[in-house]
């Protein structure tokens, strides 16, 4: 609160009260006055109240109270609100301490363990680069190779370029996107971030080697936003791709593509958008196989062109990202813009809100939990400056600068890092389009701008409308660019300027802060800085001087900049913390020196443009003296200039996108493992199961090899992989003696088992009934097989059970309730880890594994090294027991090679899943750990499975349309549960089903910020139902027939 002028004057009022509040008598606290009641006042506004905005306007009206008296009691219980906001304040400090020197304790025991996990330390020598080292797009300045700088240079890797065609997706799903007359400042979501995606999708489809970029984004067809926001497609105009023409195809170029998901017909804003995270991917996904087969017929010979990567922007982008890119085991990339625990600490530090109050506002473990996903599944992580790696990414259980330096070193070496992994860091710049601008070498009498051959060209309209708001409007002019948001900083810059009276008499203040219509529109937010702003106008009585203009177009900004540069002026940008600065980038490029923040991105920039001063946005003295030295001093106001305009083609476009496709190259590339031909027709020699029989064939070559090139250290291992590769043969040995022997004759589809049988089903019913019991689970999936017996037995509705079970436990189970595994299209078992089709030849073996399905999961699976980690953790757990009682044990009779299982004797002293992923993403192990059968069972797969996935393999391998799929599951189930509930299938939730579990008692956050409790998807079935209710559900909803 300190620095506030409010809170001192109201306390010299306090004081000027005298003795009166001291007084027993004048104490109103204890008995009403006419109409106003102290009682009720304190309960209404100091108990409850806890915000210091609140507050100040608690004051202002106490202020202009008329009665003595009342003023007297209002300022009374304003003391008593002060010293609860002090105390709340020091308890959350207290509480933040604690639980940061927690984290960091975590950490480092952590980083000890992982090291020592390793065979050995780093010498000196083999430290690598560390993050300080790392060049501003993102390569070593030792031995760097020179940066393309010259048009020959950009010629000769275009010309290396020319022969690849690339296909790219990235993905911003919030706020409202379009390729022209963006509305940047319209809503806190439609930022920065829009200009930079459109932009960069722009620009990655005007380089060489790229065909086609898609940035995917959310459909919004809403009467409150323009009817642009609806269109499905819309192709951005390329910029400077003459030279590119000849490569141009039907499909090629970049496109923003709208894919509808969420509340139909209305504009949510991103907090909003969590629970619709799933039909997004759904939607995605059908877009991007689309696509691929598309792009495969007109450059890929008939083979499906698929991405080669996937690039999400900001926290929900991420997630999504993490999930498409699992479904199509295409590479992923990632850029935060935003960070969800840098926002999280800035607000605890503040102590306006508790952590509760800030998750509830901001479903800020929701957007936490995402990013951390990103972590787990991004090869490259890209970022804009050192600070935000250094002071921001390794907030993050998933990253550690210095665990990442060390194994990055191993890898160099070719070392084993014992199956850890670590995103790469990469710094690249966002670009800026530089070939229309011309910096203006004139003054504003305008004499180098015309002559009688070249007549000056009318001002633009946007000039005249900032200029009107001037006494002299050819003094050299200060310009901020920023929303009104408290972080922006703008109030300080207008007491700077207004308490500076040579800057007052030399320049003028320019603020462009958004677009309004009326200030009581606005949020309260930015209606509150914007008041702020026009109070300290008034109070330094500063018209005449600063421009404060309503409306502008996102076209009037570059002549904006040109009016600023025209009169010799600077550009500012005060915020507290700038995570780039893309502004100061645009100043410069217009030929404007720049004054900015000291901390974040501006610090990077100044280093390689040296056009402008760096100050402390806390330091309002400071400030002023920046922009006074730089608007009094010509000839320093000329060199910045010249700095600038000399060295920012550095973050051009060209430039970002060089760089970046450098290191989409560098990943190794990866996509479905199967070629396919889904033409309609089951006469393809190239289509399973002809596949699977190779890939039983070579069983031992998919398991021994990773797809990220690391070796595989499990030579410990020889003899459990042995038994795993004779068990998997002798389930597959009748399916491979049965389709050879199919394959002689010319029978239908269906006999010779050319195709599963799951991709002739009208509609697939998935069981995925979490129940304590196997008596439970059977008695519940009879009642399902039951209620579609007639549509079983014609053929239409298939059924997949997806459980955690293993395949012999599966086996097990439906011997049990006298089931065959006929009965079932697909098994997805062990929490999603493996893959099972139905045999033919029952007799001989039931089941066919799906290796296929193993290759697409195995992304940063940790192997031998993971098994040993977790075998490590468990005996920790173990020792904490002070019964001496072992609580979890590792269950070797259904562990396989993708799940290890464990047995847990006491499920209440196991810690939470929350805390086993955040030990994990310590240690750098990428998995899913997951509680099973109400918690006595834990497994751990690979990060790129689950459940969820599984069905999404199914879609993208044989075709299965996931709108004609029904996932049946209970009122809770293992703690993968909520990835069943969301997408474009339906979910038939059975009430009463695993009703006492207990698994997500203790949840970051609520369900609701992962799925949406209620939808057109959602269905709910009545307790005890029985096959006829579970039936007319589906009826009801539009499924079935009746």
């Amino acid at each position: 609160m300190a620095g506030n002028d409010w809170i001192n004057s109201y306390l010299e009022a306090i004081l000027d009260v005298g003795p009166g509040l001291d007084d027993a008598k004048s104490s109103l606290l204890l008995r009403e006055r006419g109409r106003f009641s102290p009682t009720r006042y304190f309960v209404e506004q100091v108990i409850t109240g806890f915000d210091e905005t609140d507050l100040h306007r608690s004051w202002v009206r106490a202020a202009a109270t008329r009665s003595p008296q009342e003023r007297n009691t209002r300022l009374e219980n304003m003391c008593w609100r002060i010293w609860n906001l002090a105390r709340q304040k020091k308890q959350l400090e207290g509480e933040e301490a604690q639980r940061i020197a927690k984290r960091r304790l975590e950490r480092d025991r952590g980083r000890r363990e992982a090291i020592a996990d390793m065979s050995e330390d780093l010498s000196e020598g083999e430290k690598g680069d560390i993050v300080s080292d790392i060049s501003v797009h993102g390569d070593s300045n030792r031995g760097r190779l020179p940066r393309i700088s010259s048009v020959d240079a950009m010629e000769t890797w275009a010309s290396f370029q020319k022969g690849k065609k690339l296909y790219i997706v990235l993905i911003s799903l919030h706020g409202l996107i379009r390729g022209e007359n963006m509305e940047l400042g319209r809503d806190s979501d439609t930022g920065g971030q829009v200009k930079y995606v459109v932009e960069l999708a722009r620009a990655l489809g005007s380089m060489p080697g790229v065909y086609r970029v898609d940035l995917l984004t959310r459909q919004v067809s809403s009467p409150e936003v323009d009817w642009s926001y609806g269109e499905p497609t819309e192709m951005l105009t390329p910029t400077n791709s003459e030279s590119f023409m000849e490569e141009m195809g039907e499909s090629s170029g970049s496109y923003i593509i709208r894919i509808p998901f969420g509340p139909k017909d209305k504009y949510i804003q991103k907090e909003l958008l969590w629970p619709y995270i799933a039909e997004f991917v759904d939607g995605a996904l059908n877009h991007i196989i689309q696509m691929s087969k598309v792009l495969g017929e007109q450059i890929g010979d008939g083979h499906p062109v698929w991405p080669v990567a996937i690039h999400g922007h900001y926290a929900d982008a991420g997630d999504a990202a993490a999930l498409l890119s699992g479904s199509l085991n295409v590479p992923m990339l990632f850029t935060g813009h935003s960070l969800g625990r840098d926002k999280l600490e800035q607000l605890l530090k503040q102590s306006r809100m508790s952590r509760d109050e800030i998750n509830t506002t901001y479903k800020i473990m929701r957007r936490i939990e995402a990013e951390e996903l990103a972590l787990d599944a991004s090869e490259i992580v890209i970022t804009s400056t050192r600070q935000e790696i250094e002071q921001q990414w390794r907030l993050y259980d998933g990253f550690d600068p210095i665990l990442e330096r060390k194994l990055r070193a191993r890898i160099k070496r070719n070392v084993s890092c014992y199956g850890r992994f670590m995103p790469r860091m990469v710094i690249i710049p966002p670009g800026m389009e530089f070939h229309h601008i011309v910096p203006l070498d004139g003054d504003m009498d305008g004499e180098a701008e015309g002559n009688e051959d070249h007549p000056r060209s009318p001002d633009p309209p946007i000039w005249s409308e900032i200029m009107r708001f001037f006494t002299n409007p050819r003094k050299p002019m200060i310009l901020a660019l920023a929303r009104p948001d408290p972080k922006k900083n703008i109030t300080t810059l207008v007491k700077a300027f207004g308490e500076c009276r040579p800057l007052r008499e030399l320049a003028n203040l320019t603020l462009i802060m958004g677009n309004r219509d009326g200030i009581d529109e606005m949020s309260s937010t930015s209606a509150s800085v914007l008041l702020s702003i026009l109070k300290l106008i008034d109070k330094y009585d500063l018209y005449g001087q600063v421009a404060y203009p309503k409306h502008h177009k996102q076209s009037d900004v570059p002549d904006i900049y040109r009016l600023a540069a025209k009169t010799k002026g600077v550009f500012i940008n005060p915020a507290f913390i700038e995570p780039f600065g893309l502004t100061l980038i645009e100043a410069a490029a217009h030929g404007l020196p720049i004054v900015a923040t000291k901390n974040g991105g501006p610090v990077d920039i100044h280093r390689v443009l040296d056009n402008g001063l760096l100050v402390d946005p806390h330091d309002q003295q400071s400030i002023a003296d920046a922009l006074l030295k730089l608007v009094a001093d010509k000839q320093l106001w000329a060199k910045c200039r010249q700095n600038g305009l000399k060295n920012i083609h550095l973050f051009s476009w060209p430039e970002h996108c060089k760089t970046y496709l450098t290191k989409i190259a560098s990943c190794k590339p990866r996509h479905p493992q199967w070629q396919r031909t889904d033409d309609g027709t089951e006469n393809s020699d190239t289509d399973s199961p002809g596949d699977s029989l190779r890939d039983i064939q070579d069983i031992s070559l998919n398991l021994k090899f990773s797809l990220d090139g690391d070796k595989n250290e499990e030579e410990n291992a020889g003899d459990g992989r042995s038994k795993l590769e004779n068990a998997v043969l002798t389930w597959s040995k009748g399916f491979v003696r049965d389709t050879r022997k199919a394959g002689l004759s010319e029978k239908s589809d269906q006999n010779t088992g050319k195709f599963p049988t799951l991709r002739r089903r009208k509609h697939l019913f998935v069981i995925a009934v979490d129940c304590d019991t196997n008596t439970d689970t059977l008695e519940t999936a009879g009642k399902i097989l039951e209620a579609f017996e007639k549509e079983r037995t014609e053929g239409s509705v298939g059924f997949i059970f997806s459980t955690s079970m293993s395949i012999s436990e599966v086996h097990s189970f439906l011997v049990l309730g006298g089931l065959s595994p006929s009965d079932f299209d697909a098994f997805i078992c062990n929490s999603g880890s493996d893959l099972y089709y139905s045999s033919l030849n029952l007799a001989d073996s039931p089941f066919v594994l799906d290796l296929y399905y193993h290759s697409h999961i195995e992304y940063r699976w940790g192997g031998e090294g993971l098994r040993k980690s977790l075998v490590r953790s468990v005996a920790s757990i173990n020792e904490k027991n002070s019964e001496n009682e072992r609580i979890i044990v590792e269950n070797e009779q259904v562990l396989t090679e993708y799940c290890y299982a464990f047995k847990i004797q006491k499920p209440e002293m196991v810690p939470p899943v929350k805390e086993l992923r955040k030990l994990m993403r310590i240690h750098a192990l990428r998995c899913h750990v997951i509680y099973c059968q109400n918690g006595t069972k834990l497994n751990v797969i690979p990060i790129m499975a689950s459940r969820s996935q599984g069905l999404r393999y199914l879609y993208v391998r044989w075709g299965v349309d996931l709108s004609n799929v029904v996932v049946f599951v209970g009122e809770s189930g293992d703690t993968d549960y909520e990835g069943l509930l969301g997408g474009v299938h339906k979910t038939v939730i059975l009430k009463g089903v695993c009703a006492n579990n207990q698994l997500h008692a203790n949840r970051n956050y609520p369900l609701s910020d992962v799925v949406p409790s209620e939808g057109p998807n959602i269905i709910q079935v009545t307790e005890n139902c029985s096959s006829s209710d579970i039936r007319s559900s589906l009826e009801n909803a539009g499924v079935l027939k009746g």
